[in-house]
């Protein structure tokens, strides 16, 4: 039977940990009508963006991975589930949105692994501008700049640098229209 073999003191830990964590959940449920994963119950997103050097106002959530230089401006959301690949320089802007699943690189092993490991890891630094609203589960390549002001659909694959104010969706993403037409900010002729 599942929990014979702990050692005494753990049984009553589990139980502590379910208790704050039903606590917590309860908590969270009753304030934002919403459930997280454990860690992020305990682990404050302002916070945590505050250490990794992410500008006032940030915040990614526990459940992200944040690896290498990674530098975030000010009011940006980062979403659970996102991986942040700053081992050959991330740079993302302030007042963005970097949705659910989001995963953005600035290296791969490609060549690495394809030659038998003869060839060397690359990098390429990677950035994003301000007010950009990347999609969920959206992937971003290394090298890639996206300018400021960008929609990038849902589930995209960002493969070329994308130009400040485009929308632009899709595998691999193609720049559909433009983000002042999107906002009505079409010029009166």
């Amino acid at each position: 039977m599942a929990g014979q073999d702990k050692k005494p003191g753990s049984r009553d830990l589990t139980q502590r940990l379910k208790e704050v964590w039903g606590l917590l959940q309860r908590e969270c449920a009753e304030k934002w009508n919403r459930t997280l994963p454990f860690a992020d119950y305990l682990v404050d997103r302002w916070e945590k963006a505050a250490i990794l050097g992410f500008g006032k106002g940030s915040t990614v959530y526990d459940s992200s991975l944040v690896i290498g230089d990674v530098r975030v401006g000010e009011n940006t959301w980062v979403g659970p589930f996102t991986i942040l690949d700053g081992s050959g320089g991330l740079e993302i802007g302030s007042s963005c949105t970097i949705s659910a699943g989001v995963q953005i690189y600035s290296h791969d092993n490609i060549k690495k692994t394809v030659t038998g490991g003869v060839e060397p890891i690359e990098h390429s630094s990677t950035r994003i501008g301000d007010r950009c609203y990347i999609g969920p589960n959206t992937t971003i390549v290394k090298g890639v700049t996206i300018g400021d002001g960008c929609i990038i659909g849902a589930n995209s694959l960002v493969l070329e640098d994308i130009a400040s104010g485009s929308i632009a969706h899709g595998t691999p993403c193609r720049v559909v229209d433009s983000t002042e037409k999107f906002l009505g900010f079409q010029e009166k002729h």
